[in-house]
């Protein structure tokens, strides 16, 4: 499996940004497909999932959203209302296994080079 993330860039805070991931080399509808953020010094952070339903983490739901696009085998993250601490590299990933285990990096099989993201005040 492959990941490959675009859509990063430096924005200023109040803007948004969309984020893509394309993923290939296995059968994209069989995995579970996450982004996570790690910004320098904090360890790396959950942000959201998507499979046959969806969930974002609670600090961040009502500004970023996930989506996924199983005909073009891509995952997306809508971010908006950005704010500098926002600002981290992010990445997205895949796995397979329970839902029940879909916030933790540890459950994720495969991981793309990660996007960086730097919100400016």
């Amino acid at each position: 499996v492959q990941l490959q993330a675009s859509g990063g860039g430096l924005v200023q805070a109040g803007e948004s940004l969309r984020l893509s991931c394309s993923f290939s080399g296995s059968t994209f509808r069989n995995y579970r497909m996450g982004w996570f953020r790690q910004a320098p010094g904090k360890e790396r952070e959950f942000i959201a999932v998507v499979w046959n339903q969806q969930y974002v983490s609670d600090k961040l739901k009502g500004r970023f959203t996930i989506s996924r696009d199983n005909a073009k085998n891509t995952v997306n993250l809508q971010m908006n209302s950005l704010k500098p601490e926002d600002t981290a590299v992010y990445f997205c990933a895949a796995g397979t296994g329970p839902w029940s285990l879909r916030t933790s990096p540890s459950n994720y099989n495969y991981w793309g080079q990660g996007t960086q993201v730097t919100v400016s005040s």
